[in-house]
């Protein structure tokens, strides 16, 4: 079995494959908080238990490991779990690692793992030019060439920072929760809310989508991320969602890095 995990800042998704598998289908997933002070020894622990449930043992059942990460104390403890109980070497996305994409960035180093996995996944299923919205801690649009290069993106704050920004600096508003309002004029505070957070951002995402076109051509829209199911029907540019977007990158980085 093959193990992708994406550390976010927020959360970390855990994702199962049968690594002799071809046709690449995701066996189960798991979505997890993201806590930086876990040690490689909790991690153990926390990630047998998930393979419990599907009547694995992981040490045994797992013969590699493939990680991107935006936390490095996570990572450092997620190579020593390995090293020391798997007696594996993980495949850490990062500088050294073969993508198979050529990233444009003026400094390759500086572009998060999981934004490549994300392209690299995306090149992979649906070609280019491609515009990939990840909705998670960060809104990120990251852009794809018709010929496989990662040319490059956008970084905005997510919807749920702005929201927390708001309710920090604005004593008299309240948290609300982020569903749909009746209509996009609120006709409640709490609807207001929900309108500006909602429908604010999807007119975001296709404002952005639409000058990135502006420069690229007509590209595929994938939308990826933990918020992707809540803003993806609201938007009028997003044309496919891939909610494990990440872990198929993952997988495909793992493979072009095996002897």
């Amino acid at each position: 079995m093959l193990l992708v995990i994406d550390v976010g800042n927020t959360q970390t998704v855990v994702g199962l494959y049968d690594a002799g598998d071809r046709s690449h289908q995701l066996l189960d997933h798991w979505r997890l908080a993201t806590h930086a002070e876990r040690t490689s020894d909790e991690l153990l622990l926390l990630l047998r238990q998930l393979l419990e449930t599907r009547g694995l043992e992981l040490r045994t059942d797992v013969r590699g490991v493939a990680v991107s990460s935006g936390v490095p104390s996570v990572t450092f403890e997620l190579r020593r779990m390995c090293e020391r109980y798997l007696e594996l070497e993980p495949v850490v996305l990062g500088a050294g690692v073969r993508t198979g994409m050529p990233v444009l960035y003026d400094n390759p180093k500086e572009v998060g793992a999981d934004r490549i996995a994300n392209a690299v996944g995306a090149f992979d299923l649906y070609g280019g030019p491609t515009i990939v919205v990840d909705f998670g801690t960060a809104t990120t649009f990251d852009v794809i060439s018709d010929r496989g290069e990662y040319l490059g993106g956008a970084i905005v704050p997510g919807i749920e920072i702005s929201l927390d920004a708001l309710f920090g600096r604005a004593a008299a508003l309240r948290q609300v929760e982020l569903v749909e309002p009746r209509s996009v004029i609120g006709k409640t505070t709490v609807e207001s809310i929900q309108s500006g957070a909602l429908y604010g951002y999807a007119s975001l995402v296709d404002g952005m989508c639409e000058r990135i076109e502006a420069l690229i051509g007509e590209a595929t829209i994938i939308a990826t991320g933990g918020l992707a199911g809540l803003l993806t029907p609201i938007t009028e540019s997003i044309e496919h969602e891939e909610p494990w977007l990440t872990l198929h990158g993952l997988r495909l980085v793992w493979e072009k890095n095996q002897s």
